[in-house]
Formats: C-alpha cells, sequence, structure tokens
C-alpha cells in the first residue's frame, strides 16, 4: 500500500506554454499548469463543465521532454505527487503553493 501514498495521476491541457528555468548546478526545472475538465447535469438538467488548474514542475530528464515536446494547448498524462511550499511575500505575508511533483509524463493526442 505504500505505491499509493501521495500519487496523483491527471491528464489535461496546457494552459501556456511551460517555463524552463536552467539551474546553475546544472539542473531542469520545467513548470507549467495544465487544466482539467468535469462535466456534471446540475438540479436543472443543465451540463455544466467544471475546469480545475494544477500547476506542475519536472525536474531532470522529464523537464528536457517538457522543454523539447511540450506547448500550449498539448494533452499530457502526468504522474507524481503533491507537494506544499511556502514563503513571505514582501508585504510579510505567508505564501502556499500546492503542486505535483511529476515523475513521469505522457504525451497524449495528435
Amino acid at each position: 500500500m505504500n505505491t499509493l501514498r501521495n500519487k496523483v495521476q491527471l491528464i489535461g491541457n496546457l494552459g501556456k506554454d511551460p517555463e524552463i528555468i536552467n539551474l546553475e548546478s546544472g539542473k531542469t526545472l520545467a513548470k507549467f499548469s495544465i487544466a482539467t475538465n468535469e462535466s456534471y447535469k446540475n438540479s436543472q438538467g443543465e451540463k455544466v463543465t467544471d475546469t480545475q488548474w494544477h500547476n506542475i514542475v519536472a525536474w531532470g530528464k522529464t523537464a528536457q521532454i517538457v522543454e523539447k515536446f511540450v506547448t500550449k494547448g498539448k494533452e499530457v498524462a502526468i504522474e507524481g505527487k503533491l507537494t506544499t511550499r511556502s514563503w513571505e511575500d514582501k508585504d510579510g505575508m505567508k505564501r502556499y503553493m500546492t503542486e505535483v511533483v511529476c515523475s513521469e509524463l505522457l504525451m497524449l493526442g495528435k
């Protein structure tokens, strides 16, 4: 059961081109967001689509693949784990961001 702890699988479309960062250490980081859609019927019987946006980060070889092949609008399947980081903004307020750290990426569609 340990393999099921903190495991995320998503299929969605990129909202914009990935941000690629080449660090001084030689590591590559890719940041991007994907949208997932869920449709349901409301109490009036009308179809409603709910879109959720997910922040994704990829490191190393996965980030290099993202840099070469993944662009805005592409459909991808990702697998990874949830992480939350925090920082203080310029006004001293504590901010939080939850991201999916991508361990596997599959390009879908055409």
